[in-house]
């Protein structure tokens, strides 16, 4: 998709720990077969489950990982990536990452460039059932919303904890298709 100015649009995806970290690979390469420019910020967690080397490949940018890592110009890195992204999506979205996100907290590169940047965001849960159900998560993200922050929510089926409930990723498809929308 392009930008508004007709430029190629900017996605700044940012990866949380979680099992479905290796779906946003797919959504990566989603992203760039449309002709999007890519740049991933990953979560020291995120890093547990898939490797940085992945999504600088698919991407065919560097991986953003810590907070005061040398940037690539004199900008802060978080800061350079806020102002730079046309839109942010964050997936895998865990519980973590929501919360921080409704309270303000930017104790990570992740976490400061969402704060941070003026983009449209667009968050896509991934977590165990309990985790996503909880009154807790469920109130950050409805504070959330109401700050226009969109969500594309989980999907229900098999969790990676061996129960059935929601809290799956949604199909990349999915999130491809509410990411345009913006």
């Amino acid at each position: 998709m392009a930008a508004k100015d007709g430029k190629r649009r900017t996605v700044m995806l940012g990866v949380t720990g979680s099992i479905a970290a290796y779906k946003a690979c797919e959504l990566v390469r989603l992203f760039v077969r449309q002709g999007d420019d890519v740049h991933v910020a990953m979560t020291r967690h995120a890093c547990e489950f898939v490797a940085p080397l992945t999504f600088q490949t698919l991407s065919r940018n560097p991986v953003s990982l810590e907070m005061f890592d040398a940037p690539s110009g004199w900008r802060p890195e978080h800061v350079g990536l806020a102002e730079a992204a046309d839109l942010v999506v964050v997936a895998p979205a865990t519980a973590n990452i929501i919360a921080k996100m409704a309270h303000g907290i930017a104790d990570d590169l992740l976490s400061s460039m969402l704060l941070a940047t003026r983009a449209p965001i667009l968050v896509a849960p991934a977590m165990n059932e309990g985790m996503y159900l909880n009154a807790a998560t469920q109130a950050n993200i409805a504070a959330l919303r109401s700050r226009g922050v969109r969500f594309v929510d989980p999907a229900a089926g098999e969790l990676a904890c061996g129960s059935v409930g929601t809290g799956r990723l949604a199909p990349v498809e999915d999130i491809l298709a509410a990411a345009n929308a913006l």
